[in-house]
């Protein structure tokens, strides 16, 4: 069963707003967060298949820190994002994680 992007944002603005998505002692990440959320979240949660982002995602992905982003996702989040189809929109939005970059659990490869 495949979750909304409107329920998928809900749930990510929650887990923000109670301090599960950001690791503690890491500070926060510039750039647009509640953004990238609203305009990247149905290219990135799961299932799904692997899309192109729109214009809007892309624009929010090139103004934001994601590569720091990246390293505060917790494992409640990275349940519900699938972390290859992260780093395809990054990529596909000029802004690809370099190798080696930790996204929660996962090393980009």
């Amino acid at each position: 069963m495949a979750i909304s992007s409107r329920v998928f944002t809900g749930i990510v603005m929650i887990l923000v707003i109670s301090g599960e998505l950001i690791v503690p002692g890491k500070g926060t990440c510039q750039g647009d967060i509640e953004g990238l959320m609203r305009e990247c979240a149905v290219y990135v949660q799961r299932p799904g298949p692997k899309v192109n982002p729109s214009a809007g995602c892309c624009s929010v992905v090139k103004r934001s820190d994601v590569g720091c982003a990246c390293g505060r996702i917790t494992a409640s989040v990275q349940k519900m994002i699938d972390m290859d189809k992260v780093v395809h929109v990054t990529a596909f939005c000029g802004k690809p994680l370099s190798h080696g970059t930790k996204c929660g659990s996962y090393v980009v490869p």
